[in-house]
């Protein structure tokens, strides 16, 4: 067998992978970890001022710091920093006032948090489908929105925006209000505004997986200083009066404070979002351009970009015309290095799947007389099957990751993979 054989021939059937050297690990942040977060937590350590609001000696925040550097750059007055991208979901709920029996819509596409922070209020997470931009489906949400609905809760699945001009007007229509769960999007935008800044109050995680991270954490931003007093004083029992809020105002909280060494290391690392969304738009356009041959004329179809400018880039996502073919492509491509997979296969639990939220479909509660689905007037029914087009979707869905760190010849080589399993199977 000659050399350009060998290269031509599939990695999955005995021939040379595209791809010679491992791709770097999907932590966008967490690979940038350096001087600039060792400086800021060993500043906190040396001041002993752990907690966010005093320590042995007086000194500045830097958790309030983050806090106005967070907001400003998401283009929102205000901001409040929390333990976790779910601890920013149940914060931001409870600003808007969610409470037992409301309704919240939801994509059936998007990790269990986002049903589970509405649950833990006591509301009732209401699956809407998603359409080809793998995000709320604004047709779907308007056939879902009952006298129980109150708010819905777009989410930025992948780093893609939702179309959050259609969801605002059904939001509008209807007087609901709108949480942004951006997790998985920080930084991105929909014409030309920071994801997040759009709806009534957004909620961001900074856990490890994320663009940015301090390992675990979370942030709320909004315009309104009503839902701002609100999550405040949520997110710590004593967080009324700390910041201000009269007495007679104030509500009972639980605890969802950050650390400083959390906020030293989130603040640090917001200075590097904008470059790490540079480094990730420049290499999905790289290798999305290099297979739109191939894949106009084998019928691949890419992920539907709401604004394509404002996309996080984390990866690349396009559909097979049917999931036998997905699985053979994805397959193919990871045998060749490239790393893929297709998002939904039947029988493999994944809690980003609406079917495969066990406590929320079978209405688990804690105790045998409490949960919403007890509260709620009417009657809310939860299938495998209530959101087909979804499931279609993410059947034929193949996803690749895009890591800012990958090299030029790194990003050669995956697009060599790419052609060469699609020119073979697609």
């Amino acid at each position: 067998m000659s050399a350009t054989q060998a290269m031509s021939k599939l990695a999955i059937d005995g021939g040379t992978p595209a791809v010679r050297q491992p791709l770097p690990p999907m932590y966008p942040g967490g690979m940038r970890i350096g001087k600039e977060e060792e400086d800021a937590v060993l500043e906190v350590l040396r001041s002993k001022r752990l907690f966010r609001y005093y320590g042995p000696y007086e000194g500045p925040s830097k958790v309030a710091e983050l806090e106005k550097a967070f907001a400003a750059h998401m283009g929102s007055e205000y901001g409040l920093a929390v333990t976790s991208g779910t601890g920013a979901l149940i914060c931001s709920l409870s600003g808007i006032g969610i409470g037992p029996g409301d309704e919240v819509i939801v994509p059936a596409y998007t990790w269990i948090a986002s049903a589970s922070a509405v649950f833990a209020l006591g509301g009732v997470p209401i699956p809407a489908e998603i359409d080809d931009s793998l995000t709320l489906d604004a047709a779907d949400v308007k056939r879902r929105i009952t006298r129980h609905t109150r708010a819905i809760m777009p989410v930025h699945m992948r780093g893609a925006p939702t179309d959050m001009d259609a969801l605002m007007d059904v939001a509008h229509e209807h007087n609901l209000q709108v949480v942004e769960d951006t997790a998985q999007a920080d930084g991105a935008s929909y014409h030309g505004r920071r994801l997040g800044s759009i709806g009534d109050v957004g909620a961001f995680s900074l856990q490890f997986n994320k663009i940015i991270t301090s390992g675990e954490g979370g942030m709320v931003i909004t315009n309104s200083r009503d839902i701002w007093k609100r999550a405040v004083m949520f997110h710590d029992v004593i967080g009324g009066t700390r910041n201000g809020i009269p007495e007679d105002e104030v509500l009972p909280g639980v605890n969802f404070r950050m650390t400083e060494l959390q906020g030293a290391v989130a603040l640090a690392q917001l200075h590097k979002l904008d470059g790490l969304l540079d480094q990730m738009r420049e290499r999905k356009a790289m290798l999305k351009a290099s297979m739109e041959g191939v894949a106009k004329r084998k019928g691949v179809t890419f992920r539907k970009e709401n604004d394509p400018s404002g996309d996080a880039a984390v990866c690349l996502i396009f559909f097979l015309p049917e999931p036998e073919r997905a699985h053979k492509v994805a397959e193919a491509l990871t045998a060749e290095g490239a790393g893929a997979g297709v998002i939904y296969t039947p029988g493999h639990s994944d809690y980003h799947i609406y079917p495969y939220w066990s406590p929320i479909m079978a209405k688990r509660t804690w105790t045998p007389t409490s949960g919403p689905w007890r509260w709620h007037e009417g009657e809310v029914n939860y299938t495998p099957d209530m959101c087909p087009h979804t499931l279609g979707l993410l059947g034929r869905a193949v996803q690749m990751d895009v890591s800012p760190d990958l090299t030029n010849d790194q990003v050669e080589e995956v697009a060599e993979a790419l052609n060469k399993v699609l020119e073979a199977l697609a």
